[in-house]
């Protein structure tokens, strides 16, 4: 048996138009990397959500990529000149995973702040009138339902982002072995914390 073809159409739920969109775009930039890798080609790409927000992908960089093809004369001499454009390549690499273990450091410090943020809430003392649930009425449950709704909302919208982050992350950095486990385990730590029920 073989597989179904699927017909291609948009997505029309947004929800699950945004979790396809997150899942091709990381497809598409493994692919872009593999192809980069493998064959030594210079690769650029530029996608925009269906919100309009936009992400890319290049190797070396996406900067690089866009003046090459913007002003291709220019690209032909530094050709010709090879340890020159070893040496650019080399510097935006490093410039590129030093911002990216800078921003995993960040986003690391972010995560354990989250968890503080957690274990305080365990014992769940709402507002300002500090009341605990079980003191709570049933309007007032309704509201504070919502506001676990929203908040729901905002983990998962920020676990895409740091996703998202996370797999440019391991692509710029070419598969480094020790820096792309520690992404690996901060990925699998997010889904943790965004599958836990907070009600």
């Amino acid at each position: 048996m073989g597989r179904r073809k699927i017909e291609m159409e948009m997505v029309k739920d947004s929800s699950c138009r945004q979790v396809t969109f997150s899942k091709r775009r990381t497809g598409l930039f493994k692919k872009a990397n593999e192809l980069a890798t493998l064959c030594g080609a210079e690769v650029g790409i530029i996608v925009f959500s269906p919100g309009g927000k936009p992400y890319s992908f290049g190797n070396p960089n996406v900067r690089y990529i866009i003046d090459r093809f913007l002003k291709p004369n220019l690209y032909k001499k530094m050709a010709n000149n090879s340890s020159v454009g070893a040496k650019a390549y080399e510097e935006t690499m490093n410039e590129l995973h030093d911002n990216h273990v800078k921003q995993l450091s960040e986003e690391k410090l972010r995560g354990e702040a989250i968890d503080g943020e957690i274990a305080k809430g365990k014992g769940l003392v709402i507002g300002r009138g500090c009341k605990k649930i079980d003191e709570l009425g049933f309007e007032e449950l309704e509201k504070f339902k919502e506001s676990l709704d929203e908040l729901d909302d905002k983990v998962k919208e920020r676990v895409m982002e740091m996703e998202a982050s996370s797999t440019l992350l391991m692509l710029s950095n070419n598969n480094k072995l020790v820096t792309g486990s520690c992404v690996k385990k901060r990925s699998v730590r997010v889904r943790a914390i965004a599958k836990k029920s907070y009600f």
